[in-house]
């Protein structure tokens, strides 16, 4: 199997000073775990994003401040959120890469496509930057597919709920938004509760977990809610918010996924799109060796699928709102839940 590796070096140049969890050296370290997953690795340059693409998601003045921001030599957006004067350029070719992915899928040169850019986007809503994102990568490029009537589902496993890709799509039939994400936590949104609005109802899917989650909950959403989902929803592109910090040694979250973990998700997505129809975007995590290895493990358990086993409920509250998600959901979807 072949992976696109799209990055460019425009990504270690977006300074967020000093002491900051979101740096420079996580791209390196992402790009190693591309190349120890032991695939066909296919070198792609991230493109600068087209602005109309950008506009698809984001409103004209706030992309014109913060390019302004940028080039009058930047600062703080907000108490988490930083960009220099290099930053627009890093913004402008992270948002690019997804639509660049999708362009060299398309043409058959990979099978699979991994974005090795930042910063990060899943918290960028429409007229703001928070949670270290400037552009919302994944929503530009979810919305210019989408845009060619073609259904697009979203697997977010980034330990922060993605809130600013489910603001944008929150409407949207033809964007199907899984979330697994620690709760309570940043940014405070993301419960079950969220499930789509208007013509977008039931197409928002949170699964809320407790501090203290580890793998099991995951992977039986995995099996018997996720899976199914796609399946039914049967969506032209998978694209997927790859966060590593739900892992149990990153610093800034609770969660307590292994390595392991993430092969299995992963395994799980393949076959649930056409063929060399699926793309992961880098989002946070911030243990440098963990960043290596799941991002390998990643790779690994997509080309060559686990079996899919589903763990045997337990109690407490991760199992708790694995069922809560099921009985949210059954209105919309084809769902089974063991408890009834």
């Amino acid at each position: 199997m072949r992976v696109a590796l799209v990055t460019h070096d425009s990504a270690l140049d977006h300074d967020t000073g000093f002491g900051h969890p979101e740096r420079a050296a996580r791209i390196p370290a992402v790009i190693s775990g591309v190349h120890a997953s032991g695939l066909e690795v296919v070198e792609v340059e991230a493109p600068r994003a087209d602005l109309a693409d950008v506009g698809l998601v984001h409103e004209a003045a706030y992309i014109d401040e913060l390019n302004q921001f940028c080039a009058a030599g930047g600062g703080t957006l907000d108490v988490d959120t930083v960009a220099g004067e290099r930053s627009w350029e890093a913004a402008l070719r992270a948002a690019g890469s997804g639509p660049a992915a999708a362009e060299v899928l398309r043409r058959g040169e990979a099978d699979v496509a991994f974005v090795a850019m930042r910063p990060p986007g899943h918290h960028a809503l429409p007229r703001r930057a928070m949670g270290f994102c400037l552009l919302n990568n994944i929503a530009i490029t979810a919305r210019k597919l989408s845009r060619e009537n073609a259904g697009v589902a979203i697997v977010d496993w980034d330990v922060h709920h993605g809130n600013g890709t489910q603001t944008i799509f929150l409407r949207d039939p033809s964007v199907l938004y899984i979330s697994f994400h620690e709760y309570p936590a940043y940014p405070g949104t993301g419960w079950v509760d969220e499930i789509g609005d208007a013509d977008g109802i039931g197409k928002t899917v949170n699964f809320a977990w407790p501090p203290g989650c580890d793998g099991a909950p995951y992977r039986w959403a995995i099996v018997n809610v996720v899976v199914p989902m796609l399946e039914q929803f049967a969506p032209e592109w998978i694209l997927v918010s790859s966060g590593y910090d739900a892992h149990r040694r990153d610093p800034l979250a609770g969660i307590r996924l292994e390595t392991e973990d993430y092969g299995f998700m992963a395994g799980a997505l393949r076959g649930k799109a056409p063929e060399a129809r699926t793309i992961f975007f880098l989002e946070g995590g911030y243990d440098l060796a963990v960043l290596a290895a799941a991002t390998a493990e990643t790779l690994r358990g997509f080309s060559n699928p686990p079996a899919l086993e589903s763990p045997v409920p337990g109690s407490g509250a991760a199992w708790q709102m694995a069922h809560a998600v099921v009985r949210r959901m059954v209105p919309y979807w084809d769902l089974k839940d063991p408890e009834r």
